[in-house]
């Protein structure tokens, strides 16, 4: 009886998706894997054929580290469909990185633009290319004009957006204008790494990830790691992305007694 209710809610949350992009169906969904991320998202999973925004706090603002390494692994998998097209204007992106973070670099186009309107007109024109399944672009912002068209492109070819708001040569933000066209908001920043059990050192890249807005979704808040076993050709693992923690429901550590405080 559960799970006749959760598809019907899911189905109720897809056509009230469609109805706020004017009644367009999307491309379908590519589910993280997580009932617990999974279920706050319509469809059961990231929207494809439509773009989603990707944010980050404090520095993250102007370095978009841990967004653009997001970015890349939530859109992994679409490598298998086409080609993937990164947009940007300050040239630091480092192809071993997201190699070894999972993302197959060879599928990877790399465009470097003069400014921001450069930017949007080349993601625009890669939207609605054939062959291309997934197209990054760093911007510091994208007006209700600009994020209609993406999403026009988007619907061309049922390629998926992903838009890093990022300031690449720092300077104050820009005040941007409440509204936004996008199919999802994520706020992305780096966490703490835990090596595997009986090992020291590093483990595996951390995100702490909030899901902000989502259209026909709710929001909700996860650790997520990048999952070792994944690779985009195998598909032995669904996904790159390994829930780790709900971010609402970590438990504190145990209090220590006092007499060990004192002696710390």
């Amino acid at each position: 009886m559960s799970d006749f209710r959760g598809q019907k809610l899911a189905a109720i949350r897809a056509k009230v998706a469609a109805l706020e992009t004017g009644g367009r169906a999307a491309a379908g969904a590519l589910p993280f894997g997580a009932n617990e991320i999974d279920g706050c998202l319509p469809g059961g999973g990231l929207s494809l054929g439509r773009w989603h925004e990707i944010v980050g706090p404090g520095l993250e603002a102007e370095t978009s580290a841990a967004p653009a390494g997001f970015a890349a692994l939530a859109a992994a998998p679409l490598a298998k469909g086409g080609e993937a097209v990164w947009v940007f204007r300050r040239d630091d992106l480092w192809a071993p990185g997201l190699d070894g973070l999972g993302f197959p670099p060879e599928r990877l186009i790399q465009v470097c633009a003069r400014d921001e309107a450069e930017v949007l007109a080349v993601m625009e024109d890669a939207l609605a290319t054939a062959g291309v399944a997934a197209v990054f672009g760093e911007v510091e912002a994208v007006d209700l004009t600009a994020g209609r068209r993406l999403q026009l492109a988007c619907e061309r070819r049922g390629s998926t957006g992903f838009v890093i708001k990022r300031r690449p040569f720092g300077g104050p933000a820009k005040v941007e204008r409440a509204g936004s066209v996008a199919a999802s908001r994520w706020r992305v920043a780096s966490a703490p790494s835990e090596p595997p059990p009986g090992e020291f050192g590093l483990g595996a890249p951390r995100f702490e990830v909030a899901l902000e807005r989502c259209r026909g979704g709710r929001p909700g808040a996860w650790i997520l790691e990048a999952d070792a076993a994944y690779s985009w050709e195998a598909g032995d693992v669904a996904h790159p992305l390994r829930l780790v923690a709900r971010l609402g429901d970590r438990e504190l550590a145990p209090a220590q007694p006092a007499d060990r405080r004192r002696a710390a």
